[in-house]
């Protein structure tokens, strides 16, 4: 679980680790079935497997949003997407380290590295440059953060345990900010606009 918490080389390392150990189950998967093996045939069998699912889908949303941040401030020209990955990277660092600590007093695994989907999505970014690459990075933020805020919703609701429930619920408001901030962004590179983030194109 604290390899967890490691970026950029050291969860790029881990990437092709497990890929070359198992073709078949991603990273995510792996460390469900680490948990659901871990607590079968116990009394919190399924109250332990909904924090699995919940929380190994957080992990790899956050390493996704964190190494895209990263790129974004390599590789985005306009200076709005730079800044938005510097956000990132900053915002879900410290989901991530919120969220590795709950995991370590439930006893839930959490994976070493993201989602195929998520690295999909990630590599198909890190193959676009310049405004390609900008309009790229504020598509895929507006769409992770949708698929974030429903994640985190329905953890708020279904969830059990307390303090899982907690950091959902809390955590709510800021990708709903995120996810606002990205539809701006999105406006803003779509329309080739250099403005400043707060100002968007007209519609």
């Amino acid at each position: 679980m604290k390899k967890f918490a490691s970026t950029g080389l050291i969860i790029g390392a881990f990437v092709f680790g497990m890929a070359s150990c198992n073709q078949e189950q991603g990273a995510v998967e792996n460390a469900q079935e680490t948990n659901e093996q871990r607590f079968e045939d116990t009394a919190m069998e399924d109250r332990k497997i909904d924090q699995s699912e919940f929380m190994t889908q957080a992990a790899s949303s956050n390493m996704l949003e964190i190494e895209a941040g990263q790129l974004a401030q390599q590789k985005g020209q306009n200076q709005a997407v730079k800044d938005f990955g510097q956000m990132m990277v900053t915002d879900h660092t410290q989901a991530t380290e919120q969220l590795q600590s709950i995991a370590s007093q439930k006893n839930i695994t959490l994976p070493d590295s993201m989602s195929q989907e998520h690295m999909d999505q990630l590599q198909s970014l890190r193959d676009k440059n310049g405004a390609e690459f900008d309009q790229e990075y504020a598509d895929l933020m507006v769409s992770s953060h949708e698929e974030a805020i429903s994640l985190f919703e329905d953890a708020s609701e279904d969830l059990e345990d307390p303090d899982v429930k907690n950091f959902a619920t809390t955590t709510l408001p800021k990708l709903r900010e995120h996810h606002q901030q990205a539809n701006q962004l999105d406006e803003t590179v779509g329309g080739n606009n250099t403005a400043n983030l707060g100002t968007p194109r007209e519609q």
